[in-house]
């Protein structure tokens, strides 16, 4: 279920809308921008980089979640996601797939129109997990816990 977001997690969202003109999308002129948040608190940013080869590009998302994991963090509390012109985007499933590896984080992200919050899990209902439900990484490091 979403909701309106509070004022720190629109906070969130405006940081994400600053990041949209450092994006690289010539193909497809979709900019994105993104801010992960893990238990630190501390921001981590990425935009979308578009390739010739489309495949070969990278969601702001994902960007933003290797500069997580490349600091250390392991679990996820906030997803904030903006694009260009203040249109409608959340995450693709390639990066719900991605960012749920490292918990439920609450997604903050324009959905009709407004900013809203929803779970992850409303977003991606039964994420790839291995037999044993394991989503990856030794146990104890954070991996595929809840990070809220």
């Amino acid at each position: 279920m979403n909701r309106a977001p509070e004022l720190a997690e629109r906070l969130l969202f405006q940081e994400a809308a600053t990041l949209v003109e450092r994006a690289y999308a010539p193909y497809s002129g979709f900019a994105v921008g993104a801010v992960v948040v893990g238990p630190s608190g501390r921001s981590h940013h990425g935009v979308n980089v578009e390739n010739a080869s489309y495949p070969a590009g990278l969601c702001a998302e994902r960007a933003a979640l290797a500069a997580m994991v490349a600091c250390g963090e392991r679990s996820l509390r906030y997803v904030a996601v903006a694009a260009v012109d203040g249109q409608d985007c959340l995450p693709c499933g390639l990066c719900l797939q991605a960012l749920a590896e490292f918990g439920d984080p609450a997604i903050v992200a324009r959905m009709g129109g407004e900013v809203r919050v929803v779970p992850l899990s409303d977003l991606l209902t039964a994420p790839f997990a291995f037999g044993d439900g394991a989503r990856g990484g030794p146990a104890g490091d954070g991996a595929g816990e809840a990070g809220r």
